[in-house]
């Protein structure tokens, strides 16, 4: 009796799920020189943005843009190879999925369990995101000045 194994897809990670750990063991090996300073951190963050698709890219400048306005105190940096921020503990708060990571179709705002946005037993923590309004503009900072209230 012999036993026949394959590796499919199902069976483990994806090729863009390995590439995002992998991502993430550099951004700690990073870190771990010194700490990343905040400069660092913004720096990868921008060219993270850079390497995005166009429609993805255009989505992730104008979060940074909303975040970084609705909450300065939030320290931008990569997480997983995701733009995000993170509060004075060096807890993200908030990041921004781009929909080419896992080839989604569309982008995602989400929040960590370090963002204030509790309402009760129920509450969302990640966010559709296909194109950027000044609706969206508007619920998006709303959410990130409830995040770190």
């Amino acid at each position: 009796m012999s036993a026949k194994t394959s590796t499919t897809e199902s069976d483990g990670f994806s090729a863009e799920e390995r590439a995002a750990m992998k991502e993430r063991a550099a951004e700690l090996r990073a870190e771990g020189k010194k700490g990343a300073k905040k400069a660092d951190g913004l720096q990868a963050l921008l060219d993270r943005i850079a390497q995005m698709a166009p429609d993805d890219r255009a989505l992730a400048e104008r979060v940074h843009v909303a975040v970084t306005a609705a909450a300065p105190e939030l320290s931008p940096k990569t997480w997983y190879g995701m733009p995000a921020y993170a509060n004075a503990a060096d807890k993200i708060v908030v990041f921004f999925q781009d929909s080419g990571k896992f080839n989604y179709r569309y982008s995602t705002l989400g929040f960590q369990d370090t963002a204030n946005l509790d309402d009760g037993d129920l509450w969302p923590v990640a966010y559709a995101l296909r194109t950027w309004s000044p609706e969206v503009e508007k619920r998006v900072i709303e959410l990130v000045r409830a995040a770190v209230s």
